[in-house]
């Protein structure tokens, strides 16, 4: 863990260092230079894989992935904040931020339930310093306070599920679950295993917004500013994610499946799936803020991510696959379109950034106006990230669409043809729930390019969000065009976590 350890000391550094020297610019350096310092430290260090299994933290390629994802997208929410934050706070939020990227490398790299919960901690307080900073009005206050709440409400529910994954299993290590579950003889209290597991996915559904746990997003990204509403879009999907599949993960082994049938864990995953996107497409439909319309987009696309999880239980256990679906799996397919996401949407916080004025905030859709005519480049660009959140082909959002509905389609289990049904109806779902979505979407094009505007629209020089918006177009772009990379690394990312086996099994491999 030496690059966190890296991220802990420079926030220690930056806290300390603000009591004695003010300035946004130069601790938004010292951040970014540490992001810097870190990802070196992490890339010339150990190899993936080289640990013991039963170590608290596990640097297998997952891990790395997620690291290399929670500073990227780190470092593109500090660009957001460069000359948003005030200098007066600039210290305490550039150090809460480089705290909360250290939380999400190490949920990646957690290996025992009692580093992933305070990980998980660690990503939830520092957010609750970053909304509060602000305090301009009750509206910033009522948001943090909203957070707060509800984010302890989860916590505590994601803690009692661990504590009976423990009573169950006798450790709290990931990868002792399976002696500890045949040590306990587990099978005989699959009850207490199924509410563990309920809890936990309602713990973590906070952190994706899944339904009904997503009431907090729409007034929290409303009252947050504009950084902040991106952190909040992003950061805690990717630790909401990594958590379900390091916890899950072992789920999928055979005395796991003993317990909670793949076909329960899938059917959880299709519900929450369905109700998620199709909650976060139809609200959405009634806004006209640009940060409700994020947050309920940001529900929807959750709900997308959520069917690359209901095809993968499914396929580990009893499932197959056809023809070019064989090389395919619906938590490759969550992977990409994570990363995918985070282009799409870090970039359309940073062209609305762009767009900010002290005195005029860009807030509704009526306020973008005629951007077409008067910033035609950066209307351009704001329009490249909503098609890609539509789905249009050749962008990113089209190409992760494609791999989660394919994953779905894919599925196939000859013990079950209701399966394939069932799944093929989910695919169906998500692609009416991609129309639907299109709607809000063509809303904000329409006022941009097609409508007169309101009110004379002005900007303010701001070249880290325009670098910010420049990178993300370009991902958005490559990945969509040329998608086998980044599914060739989120592949390699996830197979232990897809195809996790018993010690028993593994012994027998090796012979």
């Amino acid at each position: 863990a030496t690059p966190e350890i890296v991220l802990l000391a420079a926030a220690c550094v930056i806290y300390v260092g603000g009591t004695i020297r003010r300035g946004r610019h130069l601790w938004g350096a010292a951040a970014l230079a540490s992001l810097v310092v870190a990802a070196i430290v992490s890339w010339s260090g150990a190899v993936p894989g080289a640990s013991d299994r039963l170590s608290p933290l596990l640097p297998d390629k997952l891990a790395y992935f997620v690291k290399a994802l929670a500073w990227i997208g780190g470092a593109a929410i500090l660009l957001l904040s460069w000359n948003e934050v005030k200098d007066e706070s600039a210290a305490e939020f550039h150090a809460s931020l480089l705290l909360l990227i250290a939380g999400v490398s190490l949920v990646g790299a957690a290996n025992e339930l009692i580093t992933l919960f305070l990980s998980l901690e660690l990503i939830s307080i520092p957010t609750y310093i970053l909304l509060y900073l602000p305090r301009s009005g009750a509206r910033e206050q009522e948001a943090a306070i909203k957070y707060f709440l509800l984010s302890v409400f989860s916590s505590a529910l994601l803690l009692f599920g661990f504590s009976y994954l423990y009573g169950i299993a006798g450790t709290t290590n990931l990868s002792d679950f399976y002696r500890g579950l045949a040590q306990q003889n587990a099978t005989t209290h699959p009850y207490m295993f199924k509410i563990a597991f309920v809890l936990i996915v309602a713990g973590l559904g906070f952190r994706i917004t899944a339904v009904p746990f997503h009431f907090y997003a729409p007034d929290v990204f409303q009252g947050a500013p504009i950084s902040m509403a991106a952190l909040l879009a992003f950061v805690p999907k990717v630790a909401g994610f990594t958590a379900l599949v390091r916890v899950m993960g072992y789920l999928f082994s055979d005395l796991g499946l003993n317990l909670v049938s793949h076909f329960q864990l899938s059917m959880l995953f299709w519900i929450l799936a369905i109700i998620t996107m199709t909650t976060g497409n139809v609200l959405a439909l009634l806004q006209n803020n640009l940060k409700r319309i994020l947050a309920y987009s940001s529900i929807a696309h959750g709900g997308y991510m959520l069917v690359g999880l209901a095809a993968s239980p499914e396929l580990a256990h009893g499932g197959s696959r056809e023809g070019w679906f064989a090389s395919l799996t619906g938590i490759d397919a969550t992977f990409f379109y994570l990363v995918a996401y985070g282009a799409m949407t870090l970039g359309a916080f940073a062209v609305i950034t762009y767009f900010q004025s002290a005195d005029r905030p860009v807030e509704t859709v009526d306020d973008l106006a005629g951007a077409g005519r008067s910033h035609p480049a950066l209307a351009l660009t704001l329009g490249l990230f909503l098609l890609s959140l539509i789905g249009i082909p050749l962008t990113a959002g089209f190409a992760g669409k494609l791999l989660l509905f394919f994953s779905a389609v894919g599925v196939n289990d000859p013990a079950n043809p209701e399966t394939r049904r069932l799944f093929l109806a989910l695919a169906v779902i998500g692609a009416l729930n991609a129309a639907i979505g299109a709607y809000y979407y063509l809303r904000i094009l329409a006022a941009m390019f097609l409508r007169d505007p309101v009110r004379p629209l002005e900007t303010k020089p701001h070249l880290p969000a325009l670098a910010t918006a420049a990178v993300c177009a370009f991902v958005t772009l490559v990945a969509g065009v040329y998608p086998d990379p980044l599914l060739h690394a989120a592949r390699e990312a996830t197979a232990p976590s897809t195809a996790i086996t018993s010690p028993a099994k593994t012994a027998d491999s090796a012979r």
